[in-house]
């Protein structure tokens, strides 16, 4: 995925048509793009999101940002049931009993968060290493 003022573009390539092409993705309006190498794919990719916006902007309209933090969940009852319950007896509430299940299940496949990703890096650039004799 490429990556340009917080929209993210699918890369994919068309062999019969001997192009890369992509959209932008998780927004519900259609931002499609192509290019013959991966330069001019990343090209058409940022001026297909510039053009988005400008014409957002000429419009008046608010353009769709992916991820806007919230989402819809269906557990069925018996798990929102203990999930509900979890979370009582933690002193806790439904939503953060399940952003720390995301979190740890993500952790867990090597998918780490932004604030986990700088901290590590922020605890490598603050430590110097030791020399033991």
């Amino acid at each position: 995925m490429m990556k340009y003022k917080g929209y993210l573009g699918s890369v994919d390539y068309s062999d019969e048509d001997s192009v890369l092409f992509g959209k932008v993705e998780f927004i519900r309006d259609l931002i499609s793009f192509e290019g013959k190498d991966v330069d001019s794919l990343k090209r058409a990719f940022e001026e297909a999101v510039d053009d988005y916006l400008q014409a957002c902007q000429q419009r008046g309209i608010e353009p769709q940002k992916p991820f806007k933090g919230n989402f819809n969940v269906r557990t069925g009852p018996d798990l929102h049931r203990r999930i509900a319950t979890f979370a009582a007896q933690k002193k806790s509430n439904l939503n953060k009993v399940v952003v720390d299940a995301l979190e740890g299940h993500l952790s867990k496949a090597g998918w780490l968060s932004t604030k986990a990703k700088e901290n590590i890096s922020n605890n490598q650039k603050d430590s110097k290493p030791r020399i033991e004799h």
